[in-house]
């Protein structure tokens, strides 16, 4: 289960998703990112399940 928190960057606001407390390389994105997200999420929804061997 990831770990999800919110930091801030040059004044703005940035989620933050690590897949452990360990994880060196968190995968982070702001607002305009995180709505792009949520517009597209039934493509990429469709890509993992396309996509995902597990």
């Amino acid at each position: 289960m990831a770990i999800v928190s919110e930091s801030e960057f040059k004044g703005n606001p940035m989620l933050v998703l690590k897949n452990s407390e360990e994880d060196k390389f968190p995968f982070q994105f702001g607002l305009k990112k995180a709505k792009l997200v949520l517009e597209n999420i039934e493509s990429i929804k469709k890509f993992v399940e396309k996509h995902d061997k597990a």
